[in-house]
């Protein structure tokens, strides 16, 4: 049988990222660095609810960077992504594990079984899905009841001030400009975006901390404590995608419940929207 047809992606999108992902396979990365970020994803993870030698599946998995920490931890992890570029940096990346199989499949239709999962996750990878609603569903059906799905999703600037929301509105019109860019370029701009927009407030941020003051209210302040290698990975991510999506803390709620999944917890801190979600025992 062939693959199935890819359905709800936005293959200009796909194939960004998958530009990004051969780009930035993190392979020089310090794996402290990595370990923390990945820390910061899974701080609301409810690892103590998974059985033995779990199964669960990485939603998006791009370089398999989160799937090299989730790996030694389960039974079986399948990998699925929508970008065969991407997925070939996964296989290198996650070559040292037998655990662990790869789809190059979208999420609304991807070919794990309905109810064969312990887990799953999606980090960063719904909000540039043409229908977030329906890929979360697909998710869903993927999990056995009571089993735990984490999703990272942006987050919009609800109660923000009128110059936050200003600029928002810069950087919007600049990624529409960027990411419509031929490969090199869009790339360029990027590094570019990088030095100039992430670095300055980021080491201004971790200054006033280490003055002892405050850092969170300076914008980006959660890359004070990241190297400029993730700066530019972060920097191509946020403007080298045509398609991307913001979602308020009840949005991602409702999201999530209207998916099928209950008790539903949010991580306080940076990255914004960070959430896990149970299967309930009524998705059918």
């Amino acid at each position: 049988m062939g693959e199935r047809p890819l359905r709800n992606v936005d293959l200009k999108v796909v194939e960004a990222f998958g530009q990004e992902w051969a780009r930035f396979t993190n392979a020089d990365l310090d794996p402290m660095e990595l370990q923390s970020m990945f820390d910061d994803y899974v701080a609301v993870f409810p690892w103590d609810e998974l059985p033995p030698d779990p199964i669960g599946f990485d939603a998006g998995c791009g370089s398999g960077r989160w799937a090299a920490f989730f790996a030694p931890r389960v039974g079986h992890l399948h990998c699925v992504d929508a970008s065969r570029e991407a997925l070939d940096i996964a296989r290198q990346v996650l070559r040292g594990y037998q655990n662990v199989s790869f789809h190059h499949e979208d999420l609304s239709s991807f070919g794990v079984g309905d109810g064969t999962c312990d887990f799953g996750y999606s980090l960063g990878v719904l909000h540039h899905v043409p229908d977030t609603a329906e890929a979360l569903r697909s998710c869903t059906r993927k999990l056995r009841p009571g089993a735990p799905f984490l999703v990272y999703l942006y987050y919009d600037l609800e109660g923000a001030g009128f110059v936050r929301r200003f600029l928002h509105q810069l950087v919007t019109a600049v990624r529409i400009v960027v990411s419509r860019l031929p490969r090199r370029p869009r790339h360029l701009v990027a590094d570019l975006l990088a030095i100039a927009v992430y670095w300055p407030p980021a080491r201004t941020a971790l200054l006033l901390e280490h003055l002892g003051l405050d850092p969170s209210r300076l914008p980006l302040f959660q890359y004070r404590n990241r190297s400029f290698s993730v700066m530019r990975n972060d920097a191509l991510d946020r403007f080298g995608t045509r398609l991307e999506k913001r979602f308020s803390r009840d949005e991602v709620r409702n999201l999530l419940e209207q998916a099928g999944l209950v008790d539903v917890e949010f991580s306080e801190g940076p990255p914004w929207w960070v959430a896990v979600g149970r299967r309930s025992s009524q998705v059918r």
